[in-house]
């Protein structure tokens, strides 16, 4: 149902959707849908938050493994950006921080969720600074850093924006990363 409700959010816009719609697609009625949900804003949290938990799941296996730190940075970029043009994942994005500025658990779970980014962005550049890979003297302020252009980078490319497309965006973000966190001793 998280995936469906995905979709209708991004296609359709969290302002346009009503429960009545919602439910017509997903095959169920709306007080079905505001008996588990509650409300359209809960709804929401939750597939941006399902949606969320794969990519998690996705970046633990990712920071786990054995490959080397300048290709885990490479792969982080890859899964941070979207897909391409109205992206779902990145369109309930776009509508958090429309939201957020006006709406407390709202601001409050996207400051969880790029926490949790943020977080796994640092680890990762401390762990590469510490193999002598990248210079990065503040893994924390560097993550920030990047996350911030990425996101830049993420807005422009799921709006389709003209001449910003995935391709382009990653060659940015990796000529980012290495302005950023460079190579130990240059």
């Amino acid at each position: 149902m998280l995936e469906e409700a995905m979709t209708a959010i991004a296609t359709d816009g969290l302002a346009a959707l009503t429960m009545s719609a919602l439910a017509d697609r997903l095959g169920t009625s709306g007080g079905h849908i505001l008996y588990y949900f509650g409300s359209k804003d809960r709804l929401f949290l939750e597939a941006l938050r399902w949606s969320e938990a794969a990519l998690t799941e996705e970046r633990r296996v990712l920071l786990s493994g054995r490959t080397a730190p300048a290709r885990k940075l490479d792969r982080f970029l890859q899964l941070y950006l979207p897909k391409g043009p109205r992206d779902p994942r990145w369109m309930l994005w776009i509508e958090l921080w429309a939201r957020a500025g006006a709406n407390e658990p709202l601001r409050t779970a996207q400051e969880e969720l790029d926490q949790g980014w943020h977080e796994d962005l640092a680890t990762l550049l401390a762990q590469g600074a510490a193999a002598g890979v990248f210079a990065a003297d503040d893994s924390a302020g560097r993550a920030g850093e990047l996350l911030a252009l990425l996101d830049g980078l993420s807005t422009r490319v799921v709006l389709g924006q003209r001449g910003a497309d995935r391709r382009s965006a990653l060659a940015a973000a990796r000529s980012a990363a290495r302005r950023l966190v460079g190579r130990a001793g240059e």
